[in-house]
Parts: C-alpha cells; sequence; structure tokens
C-alpha cells in the first residue's frame, strides 16, 4: 500500500502524519509512507486544498485532517 500526505507542512498537514502512523499501527497494515511539502510537486497531483491524504493514488481525504478511526477504514 502506497499513502502519500501532501501539504506544506501545517499543523493539520502534520496531525494528518500522525494519525495515518497511528492507524497503521492499530491496524498492522504495512505501507509506504511519502510526505509531499513541496508546493510544486503537490500541483502535479490537481490538488487545491491541504492536507490530501492520497492512498495508492487516490484522493480519500482533501482540505481536512483525517481522523485515527476514518484512516482505518480505508486502510481495510
Amino acid at each position: 500500500m502506497d499513502i502519500k500526505i501532501l501539504g506544506a507542512g501545517c499543523a493539520k498537514c502534520k496531525t494528518t502524519y500522525n494519525n495515518v502512523l497511528e492507524a497503521l499501527k492499530e491496524t498492522g497494515v504495512e505501507a509506504t509512507i511519502t510526505k509531499i511539502e513541496d508546493l510544486e510537486e503537490m500541483m502535479q497531483y490537481n490538488v487545491l486544498t491541504t492536507p490530501v491524504l492520497l492512498i495508492n493514488n487516490i484522493a480519500v481525504v482533501k482540505g481536512r485532517v483525517a481522523e485515527v478511526k476514518e484512516i482505518k477504514s480505508f486502510l481495510q
């Protein structure tokens, strides 16, 4: 599984990243996590608001913090 968090390093982006780590820990799912903070690279994903949570290159959450419980549901 490939997980990407897009965001410029704001508090919401950091919280989303930490929530992803917690969800992976709780579910035991193995994944590659990439944190993308470069604006030009983020623009390649056609997103206007951050944070964005991508799972296998599909945007599942945009513009808000993804909660641990919600992320766990995406992982299963």
